[in-house]
């Protein structure tokens, strides 16, 4: 989506390996990285610290009914747009006003952070952890929730989430083309720490393995978290809504 474009939501509702943005012991996954790069250098998305030079620009959109004026960067996810699957996941989840004042929320690559800064603006009262390995993602979310005055905004890299925090809302466009097993790690790690009663939301496209996905969560998860279960709530131009609760 490039400047000016808006994303819509109804009423109903991105040094240190890429694995570590979600699980704590990536050594062995590194091998299985997948290949997806952005804007025109050769860094991935997952770079923790992008060697390409940070070409800077001005976006404007609007994020959870507001028209916002964001800043942008190559060597990050989808570097001059949300993504098709963000707009999708941001279509489809329901605004947070009713998170309590103090609580957590959780975006989980949050890139330079359309995700993040849409739950800051639906709950300006709770904290917002937005999580990703990518140095350069990281100051632009903080630059950004400066700039559009939401300082509940945390960009963190994950070993920075206090350990005890549990979370009331955890939306995520997961980085699918990391690989399986550092996907699946990723979930593991981070699903079971939504509070009782929470949801997760997770955009994935369909072609990448949405319908395997929620078969794998719906087998794997409860274990960890007694009583989760998986749906798809949403599909719409090529990619899928799960929905996570516990």
């Amino acid at each position: 989506m490039s400047a000016g474009v808006v994303v819509r939501r109804g009423a109903s509702g991105g040094g240190t390996s890429v694995a570590r943005i979600f699980v704590p012991e990536p050594a062995q996954l590194r091998s299985r990285v997948g290949s997806r790069v952005v804007s025109d250098s050769h860094d991935h998305y997952f770079t923790a610290q992008p060697a390409s030079a940070a070409e800077r620009r001005t976006l404007g959109l609007r994020l959870a009914g507001r028209d916002v004026e964001v800043e942008v960067a190559s060597g990050v996810f989808s570097p001059g747009r949300i993504d098709l699957g963000t707009q999708v996941l941001l279509r489809t989840v329901a605004p947070l006003r009713g998170i309590a004042a103090g609580a957590h929320v959780l975006d989980l690559g949050c890139g330079w952070g359309p995700v993040a800064l849409t739950m800051a603006l639906d709950a300006p009262d709770a904290t917002v952890w937005a999580v990703d390995v990518n140095e350069r993602a990281l100051d632009l979310v903080r630059r950004n929730a400066e700039r559009l005055g939401l300082p509940g905004v945390r960009a963190v890299t994950p070993d920075d989430v206090p350990a005890d925090l549990a979370f009331a809302a955890l939306w995520s466009n997961p980085p699918i083309r990391v690989g399986k097993d550092a996907l699946h790690a990723m979930l593991l790690r981070w699903l079971p720490r939504l509070a009782p009663g929470a949801d997760a939301h997770l955009v994935v496209q369909r072609n990448l393995g949405a319908d395997s996905l929620t078969s794998w969560l719906a087998a794997n998860l409860p274990p960890l978290a007694p009583g989760a279960s998986v749906e798809k709530v949403a599909s719409a131009k090529g990619f899928r809504v799960l929905r996570v609760s516990v």
